[in-house]
């Protein structure tokens, strides 16, 4: 309590307050207001720095850019042999100028359509590919200059590549990848058993890859993005073409490893359902170029709130207008529309229909690009697509 007692009249006494910040000293401390004052200032800047380190950001990128130079070629033989002497190329920008930061233990969904930038940003980021211009940052790591370093703190999925060898088992595969990143034996062996818990890969972890499912694939190679315990993992694509249960049980189990490993995670998909069930926050791009960067809940409020309902009926039947319908397509007994839950319910329209004449029902997300559309037109940017 008595230092207490000095160590605010020091404050008080000596120095101008505003909140915990000590700004300007009125007159000189001396002797124990010195000391005092001295080790107060030296407990704020060490908590200030504390602060700052917790909410570093895991990945940090500034006017990424990034262009291609394609070659065009005319069919036939004349045009092959053009292509040879005169050759006509086009420069293509895959990335133009994007920036975006992502915090440590977050979840994001960096989506587009095809060709939209989104694997070349990746690239990027990993150190695969050199931007053209800007900087990046992911773990305070620059993968230009660091790609070795870095490779050690993250962790990669392409859904369309695979990363395991097919004629050896999971555990093999395993093993091999905890040579790779410096692990021992038992090191490798005590990591390798406690993701095979996680993700349940017992009943298959020493079947060759090439036997497994799609599914089980998939799991595996999650996990052996995971033997070196990475600060950051990105996922691209990696639920496509998985069935609906599969797919569930991936995104549980990315839901787990960043709540238990606190893992962050760069994700990429065009299935909205991986988006709204496993990111709180989304960025969309199109053409190169950052459209949308905002929280999961306002993208839902505002662009996700259509779905398209898909009906066979046995017999031709007509709709009632209802405002939040709209009809796509109709032939016979198939029709095909567009429900606003934001103005009706699902449940109040297929009320509206005879049960017992459904023979099919099929409820669907609109697509991604027509979500990009719906963005463009609300700033006025149509034009751009």
């Amino acid at each position: 309590m008595g230092c207490m007692a000095v160590g605010r009249k020091v404050l008080f006494r000596y120095a101008d307050i505003e909140g915990d910040c000590v700004f300007a000293i009125d007159k000189k401390p001396h002797g124990i207001y010195m000391k005092v004052y001295v080790t107060l200032r030296l407990f704020y800047i060490f908590h200030k720095s504390i602060e700052e380190g917790l909410t570093m950001k895991a990945i940090e990128a500034e006017g990424l850019s990034k262009n291609f130079r394609v070659k065009h070629k005319e069919k036939g033989m004349r045009g092959s042999i053009q292509s040879i002497f005169h050759p006509q190329t086009e420069e293509i920008c895959a990335v133009d100028s994007v920036s975006f930061g992502v915090e440590e233990g977050e979840i994001l969904a960096f989506i587009g359509p095809n060709g939209a930038g989104k694997s070349t940003t990746i690239k990027m980021l990993t150190g695969i590919l050199y931007p053209d211009s800007g900087h990046v940052e992911v773990l305070g790591i620059d993968p230009v200059r660091k790609r070795r370093q870095l490779a050690y703190q993250i962790g990669t999925v392409f859904g369309q590549k695979e990363q395991l060898w097919t004629h050896l088992t999971p555990n093999d595969n395993f093993r091999f990848f905890g040579a790779i990143y410096d692990l021992d034996n038992d090191a490798a062996e005590a990591r390798i058993a406690e993701l095979a818990e996680i993700f349940e890969l017992g009943e298959f972890i020493n079947t060759p890859v090439r036997s497994l499912s799609l599914g089980q694939r998939i799991r595996c190679e999650i996990v052996a993005s995971l033997i070196h315990r990475p600060k950051v993992l990105f996922l691209d694509e990696p639920t496509i073409g998985l069935d609906l249960v599969v797919k569930e049980n991936i995104r549980l189990l990315i839901r787990q490893m960043n709540k238990e490993l606190h893992t962050t995670i760069f994700l990429t998909s065009h299935d909205i359902g991986d988006i709204e069930k496993l990111c709180k926050r989304i960025v969309i791009v199109n053409a190169g170029q950052i459209v949308l960067d905002d929280s999961m809940e306002h993208l839902k409020y505002h662009y996700l709130n259509k779905k398209i309902v898909e009906i066979k009926l046995r017999e031709e039947a007509v709709l009632p207008p209802v405002k939040g319908i709209t009809i796509l397509k109709k032939k016979g007994g198939n029709i095909k529309f567009e429900v606003d839950t934001a103005r009706i319910k699902i449940s109040e329209v297929l009320r509206s229909i005879d049960a017992e004449h459904i023979e099919d029902i099929n409820i669907s997300n609109i697509p991604l690009e027509n979500i990009i559309m719906e963005i463009y037109k609300a700033e006025g940017r149509a034009d751009g697509l």
